[in-house]
């Protein structure tokens, strides 16, 4: 398989992950996240989407270059791209929890979880490739950021009955 086909499908992982999460976020966007109580410092809408297409590409990067350095899935990046898998996993279920089910609580669990597996992605990655582990330093921030609305948007919330109703 060619140089650029591989750094194309270890992109298309994590873009696929984020594309899933986002179809229910979309229709929940414009009416049950519309109406619940968010802090002031909640971003618009529109940054969302480009900034998680940024960091999913370079998430999918990260994991090319452990996975080529590394000797692939069955040589030493084996416990770090399991680790990503975990990571992924994690993060592909922020969005139905807090978008689908409606639960800023599990969401806010969830975003816990995604954040400790970036932290051990990063320890994982850096020895065997370090701009790998540095790639995933934004995704770290980001996530740290959203930790904190997550946390405030469950704070502004809670005890309210109608945060599940549209």
């Amino acid at each position: 398989m060619s140089y650029w086909k591989e750094i194309a499908i270890a992109i298309a992982i994590p873009e696929a992950v984020g594309y899933i999460g986002s179809l229910k976020s979309r229709e929940t966007m414009k009416t049950w996240y519309k109406n619940i109580q968010k802090p002031s410092f909640t971003p618009p809408n529109w940054v969302f989407g480009p900034m998680w297409t940024l960091l999913y590409a370079g998430m999918g990067y990260a994991s090319f270059l452990v996975w080529r350095e590394g000797g692939g899935f069955s040589g030493a990046a084996s416990t770090a791209l399991k680790a990503y898998g975990v990571n992924l996993v994690f993060n592909g279920l922020w969005s139905p929890l807090f978008f689908g089910a409606r639960r800023i609580d599990l969401a806010a669990v969830d975003i816990v979880l995604t954040w400790g597996s970036i932290v051990q992605c990063i320890n994982l990655f850096t020895p065997i490739d370090k701009t790998a582990g540095k790639l995933l330093w934004p995704y770290l921030a980001w996530v740290s950021f959203a930790s904190v609305l997550n946390f405030s948007m469950w704070y502004l919330n809670r005890g309210q009955s109608s945060i599940k109703k549209d």
